[in-house]
């Protein structure tokens, strides 16, 4: 399983203190069937605990996923700055998910390269 963030997603996770580790806990729980939401279309949302709070009390974050091949962390948000996303915005997180889960091996390194692309790196 490989799992991206985008660049804005990191700039949010690192003010959040999202850590890659607790990004690829949220991944594991995910792999394991713990997806708090699932919007259709390869976008998910996981409720994910920062700074003490719990997940009840969190951040929200959206990815494009899907099992067994790739996760991207796309966008994010606390709880208490929104409920949830609009349908348009929905319809265009879907639209990024496809064009995400269509990339090749070689997009995704050139991705990577150009800075659009961040890989959370497994370094257990």
């Amino acid at each position: 399983m490989r799992i991206f963030k985008n660049k804005v997603f990191n700039k949010w996770a690192e003010k959040e203190g999202l850590s890659d580790d607790t990004l690829r806990a949220a991944v594991d729980e995910m792999e394991r069937g713990l997806i708090d939401a699932d919007l259709g279309g390869h976008v998910v949302k996981k409720r994910m605990a920062v700074g003490g709070r719990g997940k009840s009390g969190g951040v929200r974050t959206l990815l494009a996923y899907k099992s067994g091949d790739k996760a991207f962390f796309v966008y994010g948000f606390a709880k208490n700055a929104r409920a949830n996303v609009r349908m348009d915005e929905l319809r265009a997180l879907k639209h990024l998910a496809k064009e995400l889960m269509s990339y090749s091996d070689k997009a995704l390194t050139k991705a990577i390269r150009h800075g659009a692309l961040i890989e959370v790196e497994d370094n257990g």
